[in-house]
Formats: structure tokens, sequence, C-alpha cells
């Protein structure tokens, strides 16, 4: 294989990773988008499961699982046009971060999500546990994501 075959190689492979994290941040945007439409509405209809005192926990964590999950759809939208940016070649924290932020994408909204499905007076439900998976996720992407960024030259 020669070198330019190496570095196109290399090429597709960043602008893969910076295409999904756009197309997934944008999909991502779309879903937490009709959730908070979906509150609103359940708001609006003034539907008693979700509005009654009884189950502020719900509103509380469904309204957290919205307000997580459209913030980290956009962090999914830099993350992929930050790699498009940057990204000239593929170091080995991509390979970790991009996983982390994916899963933080998916497991920080559902903790709150599942945690209000089955809520119980001023307690959440046992979904709520997949929270802090999330968070972790979310740390170590961030985290890996401002190392490599300030230590590639």
């Amino acid at each position: 294989m020669s070198a330019s075959t190496g570095e196109t190689t290399e090429r597709n492979a960043d602008v893969d990773y910076a295409r999904r994290h756009v197309c997934l941040g944008w999909w991502s945007l779309l879903v937490f988008a009709l959730l908070g439409i979906t509150l609103e509405a359940l708001h609006g209809f003034k539907v008693s499961w979700y509005l009654n005192v009884g189950e502020e926990t719900r509103r509380l964590l469904w309204r957290l699982a919205h307000a997580h999950g459209a913030f980290l759809s956009v962090v999914q939208i830099a993350f992929g046009l930050t790699l498009r940016h940057f990204g000239t070649s593929r170091p080995p924290w991509i390979r970790i971060a991009s996983p982390c932020l994916i899963g933080a994408n998916l497991a920080l909204p559902a903790g709150f999500f599942l945690g209000g499905l089955t809520a119980q007076g001023g307690d959440p439900g046992l979904g709520i546990f997949v929270l802090p998976i999330g968070a972790g996720l979310l740390i170590a992407a961030l985290g890996l994501s401002a190392w490599g960024l300030t230590s590639s030259r």
C-alpha cells in the first residue's frame, strides 16, 4: 500500500467519525425536541397523570431527560465539527472518546427518563441507576477530547 493510500484511508476514517457524530447529533436533537413538544402537550392538555401534585418527580426527571438530551445532541454536533476541523490524523484518544460520547448521549437522558417512568412519590425508579454510567462516559469523553486536542500539534 502506498503512502498516499494510507493517508487517504486515514482521512476517510476522520470524516467517518465526524459524520457519525454530526448525523447522530441532528437525529437525537430531533428526538429530544419531539420529547419536549410531547411534554408541553401533556402540560397543555392538563393530563392528570403528568400534572398531579404527586407526579412532580416524574415531571422533573422527564424535563431533565429532555434538556440533557438536547444539550448532548448539540455537543455531538460540535464534536463532529471539531473532528472535521482538527482531524488530520486519527489519534488514539478519538477511538475512546467517540464511543464514550455516543454512550453518554444515550445513557444520560435514558437514566432520567427511565427514572421518571416508574417514579413513586418523591423517589425515582430504578432506571435512574443508568444515569451515573452516562455521566461517567460524558466526563471521560470531555476529558479525553480536551486533553487530546490540547496535546496534539
